[in-house]
């Protein structure tokens, strides 16, 4: 029990054993003015009836304050159950807009990166071909060059030293480009 309680209890009981041990005084008649009449009542028995008054007037306020501050809780703890629930939407909503922000980003990265996949492709078969281009170049200039050493060979050797020169400057044209 909380102090407050046990203080009350204490105090009405040392009250109730007063009362007990003066009960002929508190039940003897007295004159009382009541300022319209004069009454012939115990005194004592008046002040302790008053005395219960007072004290029952007392425990119904406190009831009813308790039973007030009950109800006010109550319904601040309903009041944050709604707000909590209204969180608790926002808050998925929120997810859910992120999740699709995060889905749209992604795949907008992925085209990004199938645009960039598809121009390096192009670029890589374009230099192939250029590169293939070259290399059949080149192999017909060589073949040309070998053809104009076999007939100078064939002929009798006539600028054997002139067709010489321009196959290996071909060669090393060739080496420097690739």
């Amino acid at each position: 029990m909380r102090a407050r309680t046990i203080f009350l209890i204490i105090t009405i009981m040392l009250l109730v054993g007063f009362a007990m041990l003066n009960v002929d005084e508190f039940t003897r008649a007295s004159t009382i003015n009541l300022g319209v009449t004069t009454m012939q009542v115990p005194l004592g028995l008046m002040m302790l009836v008053l005395t219960l008054a007072i004290l029952v007037i007392f425990l119904v306020t406190t009831l009813y304050m308790h039973s007030a501050s009950l109800m006010e809780t109550r319904r601040y703890a309903k009041e944050l159950t709604a707000q909590r629930d209204l969180a608790d939407k926002a808050e998925a909503s929120r997810f859910t807009e992120l999740r699709k922000f995060i889905e749209a980003q992604h795949a907008s990265t992925l085209q990004r990166e199938a645009a960039a996949a598809a121009a390096t492709n192009e670029r890589l078969t374009q230099f192939q071909a250029a590169l293939l281009h070259r290399v059949d170049q080149s192999d017909n200039t060589t073949a040309a060059h070998i053809g104009q050493m076999q007939d100078s060979l064939a002929r009798g050797g006539l600028a054997t030293n002139h067709h010489a020169a321009a196959a290996a400057a071909s060669a090393a044209d060739f080496e420097t480009r690739f």
